[in-house]
């Protein structure tokens, strides 16, 4: 999985790409703990994300529980494999997703 960051400001955008799975979610943790101090508005990128994994649902339902501390999350350009996983989940309904 390639993890890329672009931080404007308080936004950051974070573009997957690859598998986000049991192997690649601590990666991801990893990465997230790095990069979200002072951050108000969270945006994932997920166009190029090939697979999502439970490991990854929980990574994502982890920041989103962050983020509603401090500000925004949202999911954008979702891959329609990874939209049939979130539908599935329910985390449609969990998610800001655009």
């Amino acid at each position: 999985m390639l993890i890329n960051t672009n931080t404007t400001g308080e936004v950051l955008n974070i573009a997957l790409s690859g598998r986000l799975d049991t192997t690649t979610a601590p990666e991801l943790e990893g990465k997230l703990s790095e990069v979200l101090e002072g951050v108000k508005d969270l945006v994932f990128d997920l166009k190029e994300l090939e697979y999502i994994s439970s490991a990854g649902l929980r990574v994502l339902l982890a920041t989103q529980k962050t983020m509603n501390k401090v500000g925004t999350m949202k999911v954008v350009n979702v891959a329609p494999s990874v939209m049939e996983v979130f539908e599935i989940t329910g985390f449609v309904d969990i998610l800001t997703i655009e």
